[in-house]
């Protein structure tokens, strides 16, 4: 068969590069089809550079370590990613059934794990309707690949540093419970880890005042 003399004279990338007065391509390599059907917009998950299962099996082990110390350090990206698998995990130990341990035994790889978030971490959240977890981002990256590093813990920890809102149950219970403000408020700062103590403090001469007032300090 005698070969066209066009497709003779032209090679097959300058058929894919040509194109018109209009500044439309004539016709794409099956690379750049490829590339065009795989752009989708409002993705609900990250990908984070693994496959499916690579992916799933990185945040059954950082799901299982949180619930374990409570406190991790990871990748900005991948603290996003594993707060929402944490709050499902807080949910199912908040229910407590024998259908949501078997639901969370397929997610967490220990055992003593599994019954911390049963007997710790749900009881402590019974209260807290959601945003069991909080990211902090932290100011220096990662030495090397320069990534954005961030802090995942859960709130409510024993001596963590800053305080999580109480829930809105249990302020609506000390209000209703409690008529004095004072006995109220400091009942909430107890809740929360934060002890108050009231201190005298003795003015000075040349203030112009009685000597007889107090201060409320939050230690």
């Amino acid at each position: 068969l005698a070969t066209p003399p066009l497709l003779s004279r032209l090679s097959l990338p300058c058929l894919l590069d040509r194109t018109e007065e209009s500044g439309k391509s004539v016709a794409q390599s099956p690379k750049q089809r490829q590339t065009v059907q795989a752009m989708k917009k409002r993705l609900a998950f990250r990908k984070l550079g693994r496959q499916p299962a690579h992916k799933w099996a990185m945040l059954r082990n950082m799901v299982t370590s949180l619930i374990k110390h409570e406190r991790i350090v990871t990748t900005l990206p991948k603290a996003k990613e594993l707060r929402k698998l944490a709050d499902k995990m807080v949910g199912l130990g908040k229910s407590g059934s024998l259908h949501s341990r078997r639901q969370a035994g397929a997610v967490i790889r220990e055992r003593p794990v599994l019954t911390k978030l049963f007997e710790i971490l749900g009881p402590r959240y019974e209260e807290r309707e959601g945003g069991y977890t909080r990211v902090l981002k932290l100011s220096r990256p990662r030495e090397g690949d320069n990534a954005d590093l961030a802090v995942i813990e859960y709130v409510d920890r024993p001596g963590e540093v800053r305080a999580a809102r109480p829930p809105r149950a249990r302020r609506e219970r000390l209000l209703a419970t409690t008529t004095h403000g004072g006995a109220a408020l400091r009942e909430a700062l107890e809740g929360v880890g934060i002890a108050s103590a009231t201190t005298s403090v003795e003015q000075g001469g040349g203030g112009g005042g009685d000597g007889d007032g107090a201060v409320l300090v939050s230690t």
